[in-house]
């Protein structure tokens, strides 16, 4: 049997957890430079507050309404998402966890008794809720994609369920199947949900599982269909994922607080996002061979930001697979001059670094000089520092000093759990 543990409402879910005082009030989270809304509540959703729907678009009913607004507090969202993942993995095991998102992960109950599995999961449950304070729900099923949908009905029926669902007999399942739409399911977007219903007048979760696996892959996308009618049908055909270690390509983007119209705030951001990128390549013990930096105007079609036709990107070979942010920023920053062009207002910027190597291994060039032992030194003395104290207190010159392009985030929560300054006072 399978489990997937799922945050209710998880960025709210963070802020109530250090105010008490918005339980069972509603309360929403906002998007980079607070532009959209990423999280509600209950509460909120029940007054009318749309999903990813713009903040401005919500602004009267949540005035009128008094609902509680913050900016996205990722230091804060994602250390607590470490202790709950951290918190299941104490539970049943780190081989028997995967983490799907920031607020999501499945487990493997196969070790459980099949009569001992609704206790099992409340007990999950519960020492979740205990050990990080962090509401979740649990769903569980003989596959991946039934323990979605016991997930979905745990939310969706709390006062029956109290946010446990257990798919354990055949009628339990086709009575879950029956209650869940076709575009509910996990893995149907809705361009084939909207197939599914229009040209095949299948309507629920219970309908699409009579269709034989042959139907499933000429319609629903080849090998993944007949995965989903398979797993639909209790038959387990999408595996646990070991956690990633090492990532293949590191990335760093962000919207800017403000509009961007000259050339030099846009290589002070590109460069501090090669910043960012090197620490996390450094992490990972790891050297990049090619760099990507791309921009974002305010070109618009069809209502979506569009990259400019001439600034899609461009991307450079380094001569040398390298994790030091100086090098990093030597090649990143000239790529600028290729991208701007005068007159519209840039939005986001971004950098990507690619052809990773591990960094005990670089493959060397005749042609360039031998790198330094003491910069591997140095680069580290960097990340420590700067962890250790935060916000960059050392940082290259090429990122600028008053950073005036910074994403905005007028509503954000102090960090109780990562900064010191901003620990949580009980008086």
């Amino acid at each position: 049997m399978y489990a997937i543990v799922d945050c209710n409402s998880f960025y709210c879910s963070c802020e109530r957890l250090f105010k008490p005082h918005l339980n069972n009030k509603p309360v929403v989270v906002l998007s980079n430079n607070d532009g959209c809304i990423v999280s509600r509540t209950d509460e909120a959703k029940a007054l009318g507050v749309g999903m990813a729907a713009p903040f401005y678009q919500n602004k009267e009913v949540i005035e009128k309404n008094g609902i509680a607004v913050f900016s996205s507090n990722y230091n804060l969202y994602g250390d607590l998402s470490m202790r709950v993942m951290d918190t299941l993995r104490e539970l049943v095991g780190e081989h028997r966890v995967e983490i799907y998102s920031v607020d999501e992960a499945f487990l493997d109950l196969s070790m459980i008794p099949a009569n001992e599995l609704v206790s099992a999961a409340r007990q999950i449950k519960e020492t979740v809720e205990q050990w990080t304070g962090i509401i979740v729900s649990v769903g569980v099923g003989p596959t991946k994609v039934l323990a979605k949908v016991a997930n979905r009905l745990s939310k969706k029926f709390k006062t029956e369920s109290q946010g446990v669902m257990v798919l354990d007999t055949k009628e339990k399942t086709i009575d879950a199947l029956k209650k869940t739409a076709v575009g509910d399911i996990w893995g149907v977007g809705g361009r084939y949900a909207y197939k599914l219903r229009e040209h095949y007048f299948i309507y629920d979760a219970l309908q699409l599982s009579r269709m034989n696996e042959e139907w499933g892959r000429e319609n629903l996308g080849g090998i993944v269909g007949t995965r989903l009618i398979r797993e639909l049908n209790g038959i387990p055909s999408i595996e646990m994922k070991d956690p990633l270690k090492n990532k293949k390509m590191i990335a760093t983007t962000r919207m800017f607080g403000k509009p961007v119209y000259d050339i030099a705030p846009l290589k002070e951001a590109v460069a501090t996002y090669v910043s960012r990128a090197a620490e996390k390549l450094r992490r990972q013990y790891c050297a990049a061979s090619l760099i990507n930096v791309f921009v974002v105007t305010n070109d618009y079609k069809n209502g979506q930001y569009q990259y400019n036709p001439q600034t899609k990107g461009k991307q450079i070979q380094l001569p040398k697979a390298t994790s030091y942010t100086s090098e990093l920023i030597k090649y990143a920053v000239p790529l600028v001059d290729n991208l701007y062009e005068k007159g519209p207002k840039y939005l986001k910027a971004g950098v990507v670094l690619g052809g990773l190597v591990p960094d005990t291994s670089i493959q060397g060039n005749l042609f360039v000089t031998e790198t330094k032992n003491c910069e591997r030194k140095l680069m580290d003395m960097i990340d420590n520092i700067n962890f250790s104290q935060r916000d960059d207190v050392l940082k290259f010159a090429a990122s600028g000093t008053t950073r005036d392009w910074k994403m905005r985030q007028e509503l954000r929560s102090p960090r109780y759990t990562t900064r010191w300054e901003e620990l949580y006072e009980i008086r």
